[in-house]
């Protein structure tokens, strides 16, 4: 495994954005559909994650690859709340009683939606899923907050603008028209309006941008003394505008990072992840217990990802917009009964479950041997002994039962995660079509 280590850390710093494990481009169709009632009866019921997915924008990001379409007619998003309400309550029929302890309301842009119709998704999180008093976090765009919306959202407990750049010649070359002015009444709002803990998320690689201007969005945002920041690298996906151009910045967008990450450092703020940076006087929220390597999420809405322990399932997924509308049509047409079972994902043995709870650990508070052990019965050093390289090559530590990445390994968070991608999943995933 070191050669296959020494082989990723030859490439570009910035393979894919890993953020879970395995990736949805391995996931297929079942042979069978599988019972929601079998897939969750070994799974633990006090501590879940529901997660929402509203596949609507008011615009598509040049840099975006998630499930959305653009500005739908009306009649087919009173479709979808109609469906989803559908689902919502077969899942949850099937599934039998749930304890969710976090929540989340994502896209796409949850607030495109019209007031009314945000009260309808609270609504069925509530009424039809049993969600109680979990934190909750919602996804918001400057041009579709309202006072209204915030009204209906006033028990989130996060609320995350995506802004990117306050440069509006840097976001205008991702494709995303955006006025300060508008974003700038936005976070206003936000600050007068809501108590949710705040967070804006900056991207760092754009077309003409310098640290000069990256630190300059940076100090901009600080205005509104947001909880937290997510710096993200632009990336260029496949079927994206800017997937069409090739491109290669990796020392830029490495000294931007290192530049950002610094400036945050020295102003108030802590690094939790590659992403995530945390203002260091943030009372931490006293939330229930959640842990999401071990922990289960239910996802609704065409777009969502659910996943146990042993199986990962979701609805189809693309990212051209003809495959997007032809995916939400048939969403949109199918029977009631059908959402009582998972028709499509990836189910994980021992080994890909222990990967997925490394890639999950290893990237923010680190990996505890105790944990892993406790969870798998076995030692991680057994069990996936070529993790020791990542210490022989300086990328992380062991020390007192924890193995915890290094700055250097921190900043190779993206291509550590595809190491850690197994040979199954990883010719699933080439072998996958993008559309």
């Amino acid at each position: 495994m070191t050669s296959r280590l020494h082989h990723f850390l030859s490439g570009s710093a910035y393979q894919q954005y890993v953020y879970g494990y395995p990736h949805k481009t391995a996931y297929r169709a079942f042979e069978t559909p599988k019972p929601l009632g079998e897939v969750w009866a070994p799974e633990r019921s006090g501590a879940r994650f529901l997660y929402v997915h509203i596949p609507f924008c008011e615009m598509r990001c040049g840099f975006c690859n998630l499930f959305t379409t653009v500005n739908p007619v009306e009649t087919v998003v009173e479709r979808f709340l109609t469906q989803l309400e559908v689902e919502a309550r077969e899942t949850a029929s099937a599934i039998g009683g749930s304890t969710y302890t976090r929540a989340a309301i994502g896209g796409g842009t949850p607030t495109y939606l019209t007031a009314k119709q945000l009260e309808r998704v609270i609504g069925l999180m509530r009424d039809t899923m049993g969600l109680e008093a979990a934190p909750l976090s919602v996804e918001l765009s400057p041009s579709t907050v309202t006072a209204e919306k915030l009204e209906v959202l006033s028990d989130a407990t996060r609320l995350s603008l995506g802004v990117q750049s306050f440069v509006e010649a840097e976001v205008a070359a991702v494709k995303r028209p955006q006025s300060n002015v508008e974003v700038m009444r936005t976070l206003d709002l936000l600050r007068a309006k809501s108590k949710a803990h705040l967070n804006v998320d900056l991207i760092y690689g754009m077309e003409g941008q310098t640290e000069a201007s990256f630190i300059g969005s940076l100090e901009t945002a600080l205005r509104w003394r947001p909880e937290e920041l997510y710096l993200y690298p632009l990336y260029v996906r496949p079927l994206t505008f800017l997937g069409k151009r090739a491109a290669s910045w990796d020392d830029h967008r490495l000294s931007l990072y290192r530049a950002g990450r610094d400036w945050l450092m020295g102003h108030g703020y802590q690094q939790r992840s590659m992403r995530v940076f945390q203002r260091r006087d943030v009372v931490e929220l006293q939330l229930p217990e959640y842990h999401a390597e071990d922990d289960g999420m239910v996802g609704l809405g065409v777009g969502a990802r659910s996943y146990t322990k042993a199986v990962h399932y979701a609805h189809d997924w693309a990212v051209e917009p003809r495959a997007v509308r032809s995916i939400i049509d048939d969403y949109l047409a199918r029977p009631a009964a059908s959402f009582r079972s998972a028709h499509s994902g990836f189910e994980l043995n021992v080994e890909e479950q222990q990967r997925r709870w490394v890639v999950l650990t290893l990237f923010g508070d680190g990996v505890s041997d105790a944990a892993f052990s406790l969870r798998f019965g076995v030692a991680w050093s057994e069990a996936l002994p070529w993790l020791s390289s990542l210490v022989e090559e300086g990328l992380a530590t062991w020390s007192d039962g924890w193995l915890r990445l290094t700055p250097r390994g921190l900043e190779l968070s993206d291509t550590l995660g595809s190491w850690l991608f197994s040979e199954a999943v990883e010719a699933r995933m080439r072998a996958w079509e993008a559309k």
